[in-house]
């Protein structure tokens, strides 16, 4: 069954098209909106980490490797679009309009981290595995019940296959024919756990036969293909075609997140061979003439620029209040709690 899912890729590790009768599905402002965004999600991921070992921000998981598949799944919505995303899809949802100051909070603890723009359909970050899958299911059947033809996206790594939520999503999108995307970054581990340990099944995308949906496994290294594979998931989607499960196999080149040693499970040497998404995609630009040295540069300045300003504007908030680790969970504190509450202004106190 494997086999049938051979990985589609666009743009080879070098930059060149494997078939030139690609170049005119790509447009050129997506060539330049797509190297803006991952370079800009880089860009901010650097950043998160290096805050994160200076003790400005708390846990942080990076996706540096990711990029090609956050952006270019998400710039391939609608605005009008849901996306529900794991605790790792901050560049998707950087690109989907999400505040960048925003999630700098979310990461420094503040609940106004959780807060998406006016507007934007952005779920709250999922920490527990794959509970976003179902929501993302009801948001978009919620849709197609009021007659719109927005779709909803579910991000979630290879270990939330191993959870039931994933089924149950799959089955309930499958048997209303929601306008759902099951996209998985498929990037070998699900913390410590490699894929061969994850599952029997050679690839995730084969899941999808057992609920008769279509699916798709590609190279998540390669910006165009995601793209363009997301447009085709998203038009069957809006026209009443039902849900896809996109696989994007990738290399997540970090830790899983800055509490965790990938050294002590992952053999040394392992991904070496993987190009980084961003200089594959700069070898394309400048493999077929969409490089400007000019351009590139403003863009470089821009991100640099704005993620610096983020960080300021982060770092100008009060101290998060200590209350909201209690509050907003019960309609009346249980008495463990009340405890524990206290417990802790008692040791802020000194007491």
């Amino acid at each position: 069954m494997g086999e049938a899912y051979s990985i589609k890729r666009i743009i080879d590790e070098q930059g060149n098209l494997i078939d030139a009768n690609d170049k005119s599905k790509i447009d050129q402002q997506i060539v330049h909106d797509g190297y803006y965004h991952m370079y800009r999600i880089r860009t901010f991921d650097k950043k998160a980490k290096s805050l994160q070992r200076q003790g400005r921000i708390g846990t942080y998981p990076p996706f540096e490797g990711q990029e090609a598949a956050q952006v270019g799944s998400a710039l391939a919505l609608g605005a009008e679009d849901w996306i529900f995303p794991t605790y790792r899809d901050h560049g998707a949802m950087l690109t989907h309009g999400s505040d960048m100051t925003r999630t700098f909070l979310y990461w420094n603890g503040r609940v106004e981290g959780c807060v998406p723009p006016a507007g934007k359909k952005i779920f709250p970050a999922a920490v527990p595995i794959a509970t976003q899958l179902p929501h993302a299911v009801g948001a978009s059947w919620a849709e197609k019940r009021k007659g719109t033809t927005n779709i909803a996206v579910a991000y979630f790594g290879d270990g939330a296959t191993s959870e039931g939520d994933f089924h149950e999503g799959l089955n309930f999108a499958s048997v209303f024919q929601t306008p759902t995307i099951f996209f998985n970054q498929n990037n070998g581990y699900a913390i410590s756990v490699p894929f061969e340990r994850q599952m029997h099944s050679k690839t995730v995308a084969q899941k999808a036969v057992a609920y008769d949906i279509p699916s798709v496994r590609i190279d998540g290294n390669d910006f165009l293909v995601v793209f363009l594979e997301m447009q085709i998931a998203i038009e069957r989607a809006r026209s009443g075609g039902g849900p896809t499960l996109i696989e994007a196999v990738t290399w997540r080149t970090g830790a899983h997140t800055t509490a965790d040693d990938p050294t002590k499970y992952r053999p040394e040497g392992q991904g070496a061979k993987v190009v980084d998404p961003i200089i594959r995609f700069e070898r394309f630009m400048k493999n077929y003439g969409y490089w400007d040295e000019n351009q590139i540069e403003a863009i470089h300045n821009r991100v640099e620029e704005e993620v610096e300003a983020a960080v300021k504007e982060m770092e100008s908030y009060p101290k998060a209040n200590v209350d909201d680790l209690f509050n907003h969970v019960f309609a009346e504190l249980p008495a463990p709690l009340k405890e524990q509450k206290e417990s802790y202004f008692q040791l802020l106190r000194g007491e």
